[in-house]
């Protein structure tokens, strides 16, 4: 049992790899505020409690990747509440990059779904 459990644990893991950056991008895409790591988080959290894609630990690196890429941008602004909070929203090349991206989730996603039912 101890496999099964190592190779859901890969499996998730790989296919969270794929498409946290894909989640950010929507999530951001559609808020009209630029938003902290924690406040995303806990917006995924609400979204899905009893799945959760995506841990805080590798909510960071992924904003990092995309703002290095050019696809999201971000300010620092102090907290009334503890440290200094970096506020992330997308750019236009993010959202240019987020619509293809979306294409080939939905081709993609229909590829499986036609495999999987056969």
């Amino acid at each position: 049992m101890a496999g099964i459990t190592a190779q859901t644990k890969k499996f998730q893991k790989e296919l969270n790899s794929g498409t946290s950056s894909l989640v950010l991008l929507s999530v951001l895409s559609r808020s009209k505020e630029p938003m902290y790591g924690y406040q995303i988080a806990k917006l995924l959290e609400e979204s899905g409690p009893e799945i959760l894609m995506m841990k805080q630990g590798t909510l960071y690196p992924v904003l990092r990747s995309l703002e290095e890429n050019g696809l999201l941008e971000s300010t620092v602004e102090p907290s009334v509440s503890g440290p200094p909070r970096r506020y992330y929203k997308i750019t236009s090349v993010g959202s240019a990059v987020l619509g293809e991206w979306l294409e080939i989730w939905k081709q993609t996603k229909k590829f499986v779904d036609t495999i999987l039912k056969g």
